[in-house]
């Protein structure tokens, strides 16, 4: 959720800050702060409320001579107290000795503050994360001018999850970070070094990158770095190249980094595809998963968790593995899973789902998972996340890097890639060698039919506008593609603040007809299979309520095309792999519809990317 940044060497070291924090607002954020020390050894902090742009235009307006070779910065996202520039970060003590930027949330903070109260500290914010800033400064020894000392004994008494970066006037030649739930990583440039929440922050000058690790601590000089456990000891940590490019991170041609991974995915899913599929063989390959057919065989539940849009496709690979692998599946909510005591044991696996490999509560749920002696399987796009790291196994998406906060390409990749791993239990299990080779040669066409979605895109955007105006809307669909009428009612919610609801259709009847009249437009996915028939029923009961509908389908059908107000044909597909095409044209209209409002598409109000916090 917040990002954080620190840098030292002998570049100027605002520019690298702002520069990077440009770069993490994708996380979602209402503030951000610098604090840099400058060539008199002096602390200088600045905080604004609002984009980093206004950050930019008050630092070069008060501070444009400043020549600091230290700095950290942070972009916040209101946990503790509100949207102001007191609660914005960096926090410094009275005599702004110390400066600490932290990400996470201290669950203690409200017995530390008064303690430290008590001893004469005064406070200048209403946020958990000051008292981090108040406790080093009550443990830092001015004769031993050991900042490490001073943040790992303050950190022993914080309960709760952190990542946090610290600068001391005193010692105006180092960073120190920590992190315990909440995710650092170092850059290692040529006598320079850099400290973020994320590697997307520091590419441009680096792509050697070491991950910490959960109570770790870190301190960082221009030329050299060292690692630290809270007990002191020396840690030697493995230094990862990131394969990633400057030019991922960029929006190229497009004006948006959302419609530049919508337009990415057939790209996206090929890159997940490739390597793992052997449709000849009619068998996948995991380098990740060790899996042998007696542990196949001896699995008899797979319980799927995740949140929000992960979760939607958590559900479509629920049907999945029922319907190829045989095996009974549950799907839960992450934030909900450890607080109902799940009954696992050792014949269950436990399948987390996370874009970031970050999300908070589905770490959490991956922990109590393990705790009861469940095998886990996580599912991530970041190499390196702690989700990868903390895994029995791991299958990365292979989505490339995405900044949008509202997902579109990890969540298609997230669904080819519960596909896979269907076929390759289920290939493992009782699924027969044609049946394995039918579904790869059908699963290698879909990248190709995504795109046949995504020429049709002004087509899309034609209807799209025409429900601009429009302040709620409802998402229907069956079977494998009720998932989907999730999914793409979450992203309309998401990015254009219209409210969607998304529904089974049959569940219509269960309340939501109540809603239906000639302002209420119903999206229907609705692909000719098993349920077809169904759902043309539900059709006639909106037309009959005069409700306006938009049908998403790959049947030229002549009653259906006489009942729709607007109908988005897609290439046909088998029904299992159908929530794959049918979600691009529900991107696509969320899109142009908040874009025709004017809305800030990649960074919605309020929200986060990684939701790192509970």
């Amino acid at each position: 959720m917040c990002g954080i940044v620190g840098y030292i060497g002998n570049r100027d070291a605002k520019e690298i800050i702002l520069d990077s924090l440009q770069r993490l607002e994708y996380r979602g954020y209402d503030s951000a702060g610098i604090a840099m020390i400058d060539e008199k050894n002096a602390m200088i902090v600045r905080k604004e409320v609002g984009r980093i742009d206004n950050l930019r235009n008050e630092v070069f307006k008060y501070h444009r001579d400043v020549n600091s070779k230290l700095a950290i910065g942070h972009t916040r996202w209101a946990t503790h107290g509100k949207v102001t520039a007191p609660n914005a970060h960096p926090h410094c003590d009275s005599r702004k000795r110390f400066a600490v930027v932290h990400n996470g949330i201290i669950e203690n903070y409200q017995v530390l503050r008064k303690i430290l109260i008590d001893k004469g500290h005064t406070f200048s914010s209403e946020t958990d994360s000051e008292v981090l800033v108040h406790l080093i400064e009550e443990f830092y020894k001015e004769e031993e001018r050991n900042l490490q000392s001073a943040v790992v004994e303050a950190l022993k008494l914080v309960e709760g999850t952190y990542g946090i970066a610290v600068i001391c006037v005193e010692e105006p030649y180092k960073i120190v970070g920590a992190r315990n739930g909440s995710p650092l990583v170092l850059g290692i440039g040529e006598n320079e070094m850099f400290i973020a929440s994320d590697v997307n922050a520091i590419m441009p000058y680096t792509k050697n990158v070491v991950y910490l690790e959960d109570k770790e601590v870190v301190v960082i000089k221009s030329e050299q770095f060292k690692t630290y456990t809270l007990d002191y000891q020396r840690i030697e940590k493995e230094v990862t190249v990131v394969d990633w490019d400057v030019a991922a991170i960029s929006k190229g041609d497009f004006e948006t980094f959302m419609l530049k991974e919508i337009f990415e995915q057939p790209e996206a899913l090929g890159n997940a595809l490739r390597g793992r599929v052997q449709p000849r063989d009619g068998v996948v390959k995991f380098g990740g998963l060790t899996m042998t057919p007696e542990h196949a065989r001896s699995i008899d539940k797979i319980i799927i968790t995740a949140c929000g849009t992960s979760w939607h496709a958590s559900l479509v690979g629920k049907y999945l593995i029922e319907r190829f692998a045989e095996i009974p599946v549950e799907v839960d909510y992450a934030s909900e899973f450890r607080y109902r005591n799940p009954i696992l044991n050792d014949r269950n696996m436990v399948v987390v789902i996370s874009q970031s490999g970050e999300t908070a509560d589905t770490l959490e749920a991956l922990r109590e998972a393990k705790r009861k002696g469940a095998k886990v399987i996580g599912i991530t796009n970041v190499i390196g996340s702690t989700i990868a790291k903390e895994s029995d196994g791991g299958i990365y998406l292979h989505a490339g890097p995405e900044i949008g906060v509202a997902s579109t390409k990890a969540f298609s990749n997230q669904l080819m890639t519960l596909a896979m791993l269907a076929i390759y239990i289920g290939r493992l299990k009782n699924l027969p060698l044609y049946e394995g080779e039918r579904l790869l040669d059908e699963l290698m066409t879909i990248p190709y039919k995504i795109q046949q979605v995504l020429n049709q895109a002004e087509t899309i955007q034609k209807i799209a506008l025409k429900y601009v105006k429009n302040k709620n809307f409802l998402y229907l669909g069956r079977g494998f593609n009720f998932p989907i009428a999730l999914e793409g009612a979450l992203k309309l919610k998401e990015i254009s603040y219209i409210h969607a609801e998304g529904y089974p259709a049959a569940e219509m009847k269960h309340g939501p007809i109540a809603l239906i009249d000639e302002n209420m437009p119903v999206v229907f996915i609705a692909p000719k299979d098993s349920l077809y028939e169904k759902i043309m029923s539900n059709i006639e009961e909106v037309k009959a309520r005069s409700g306006r509908v938009i049908v998403v389908t790959d049947n030229h059908d002549s009653v259906m095309e006489s009942k729709a107000d607007d109908l988005i044909f897609v290439p046909g597909t088998i029904e299992e792999f159908s929530p794959m095409i049918n979600i691009i044209p529900l991107q696509l209209i969320a899109y142009y519809i908040a874009y025709e409002k004017g809305l800030d598409v990649d960074k919605p109000r309020n929200l986060a990317k990684s939701v790192t916090v509970e």
